[in-house]
Formats: structure tokens, C-alpha cells, sequence
């Protein structure tokens, strides 16, 4: 199993229309827990890997997290956007997330990429916060 951090900026990304933020993916989580998430690399995510959702704005944290229920696959219909991966959303750990986010000096990142691999180091603040 690995984990992945996504990075959302809720100024600029969208989820079907609605901002991307924490309040959004919490709502998400309990109504509607099965995504798709572009990729702009297939990236080697595989069944039960975590995707772990950092938020830009307005503060810089993780507070949302998901279980990958496929391998990323090129979108058929959307040939612009390179690769989808199909994930579900944690209803219990983004929760727990949602009311302590994990910042981002807790993640110890350096430079943000849109998906990149949790640091070990920061592995265990996360699952504690997530209550996993």
C-alpha cells in the first residue's frame, strides 16, 4: 500500500461545479463517497492505496482522504485531461480530518507537485489524525 498527496486549490479546482474545499469534501464523504480524480501522470497508484486531499487555501492542510478503488486508466471522454483514478471517500477519517487538519509543516513538503508520495516522516501524523 502507498500513500499520495493530492493538492486541491479550491480557487481554482472544481469538483463537478462545486469548490473544492474542505467543506465540500466532507459533505462529499457522507453523501457521495465515490470520485474521479484527474491525473497528469498515470503515476503508479494501485487498489487500496490512500490519496490524501491537501488543501491550498485558505489554509495549507490535509483534511480529507480517500482509498484508490482502481489503477489510474487513460479517460476515454476527455482525452485533455490524461488520466482518471477512481477513489473513495473515507467518511470516518475525513471527518476526523476535517475537524484537525494536518498542516503543512507537518507534512514536511518541499516543493508542491498536484500528486506526489506522503514523506514517511509525516505518515504517522497523518494516520493518527485520520484515526486509522
Amino acid at each position: 500500500m502507498a500513500d499520495w498527496i493530492y493538492i486541491l486549490n479550491p480557487l481554482k479546482d472544481t469538483l463537478d461545479g462545486e469548490p473544492s474545499d474542505k467543506e465540500t469534501m466532507r459533505q462529499l464523504a457522507e453523501e457521495e463517497p465515490e470520485l474521479d480524480f484527474w491525473l497528469s501522470r498515470r503515476n503508479r497508484m494501485r487498489p487500496g492505496d490512500r490519496l490524501w486531499f491537501f488543501f491550498t487555501h485558505p489554509e495549507s492542510a490535509v483534511a480529507a482522504v480517500a482509498e484508490v478503488d482502481e489503477e489510474p486508466c487513460e479517460d476515454p471522454d476527455d482525452p485533455a485531461n490524461s488520466y482518471l483514478v477512481a477513489v473513495s471517500l473515507l467518511p470516518e477519517a475525513t471527518k476526523a480530518l476535517y475537524r484537525d487538519p494536518v498542516g503543512r509543516e507537518e507534512l514536511a513538503l518541499g516543493q508542491v507537485r498536484s500528486v506526489q508520495k506522503v514523506k514517511p516522516e509525516a505518515l504517522p501524523v497523518l494516520l493518527a489524525r485520520a484515526g486509522l
